[in-house]
């Protein structure tokens, strides 16, 4: 038995550790690899020694979505709001950028996920959009509209599509891309395809943002 092994056996079993492990099981090998037993493993224990910590695979399932949901930011209620928004937009990006199965997980998810873990980054993007003086009705349409913007970027960021996952790995190049459409129907899409394709994400995720928050102010009045 190795020394990590015998590491794993001295700590303390707990549900942070088993959620911790089947996380980085996910980043690591995808979602179909975290199993009981490839969890235990990864613990150097019996999968059956995790049911004392997690009820089954789902609630399982569960804490790795209330985990990474927790690593949510909160920008505070000092300093420039704007700041502040910018703050909790581009951590929450980078939160689902470094743990991209997630967002299958929470579409995937068998209930409301209405835990205080969970629903934090929801309360805390709320009370930064109430800041604006935005009732609660239009607080939750532009909290969908920054919300879908930042899933549907890293979704596009790390390669994926909602309906199939396709791995941009498996993409054409430009090249053949173009070789294989008549320049005549596709102009606009032909000339947009080098930005397409090779364009810097992060200019690309602020001139978003930047949309979403002129928006915004053009709503609301001049954000301070």
């Amino acid at each position: 038995m190795d020394q990590a092994t015998v590491t794993k056996h001295r700590e303390k079993l707990s549900r942070a550790r088993v959620v911790e492990a089947a996380l980085r099981i996910m980043d690591a090998e995808g979602l179909d690899s975290v199993t009981m037993r490839r969890v235990g493993r990864e613990l150097g224990v019996e999968a059956m020694s995790l049911y004392n910590h997690v009820r089954d695979k789902d609630d399982l399932m569960d804490g790795i979505r209330e985990h990474v949901l927790s690593l949510f930011v909160d920008p505070g209620t000092e300093g420039p709001w704007e700041e502040r928004a910018r703050t909790a937009a581009r951590t929450w990006r980078q939160v689902l950028r470094s743990h991209p199965n997630t967002l299958v997980l929470i579409s995937e998810s068998k209930g409301p996920g209405m835990t205080p873990g969970a629903i934090r980054p929801t309360e805390i993007t709320l009370r930064l959009l109430r800041e604006t003086g935005l009732p609660e009705d239009e607080a939750v349409r532009a909290f969908c509209a920054f919300g879908g913007f930042i899933i549907g970027f890293v979704m596009f960021e790390v390669g994926m599509t909602p309906s199939t996952g396709t791995s941009a790995a498996e993409a054409t190049t430009p090249e053949q891309i173009a070789a294989a459409l008549p320049a005549d129907e596709f102009p606009c899409f032909l000339a947009a395809l080098p930005c397409l394709m090779n364009d810097d994400l992060d200019q690309r995720f602020e001139y978003g943002l930047d949309l979403l928050l002129n928006g915004l102010r053009a709503r609301t009045g001049a954000l301070n």
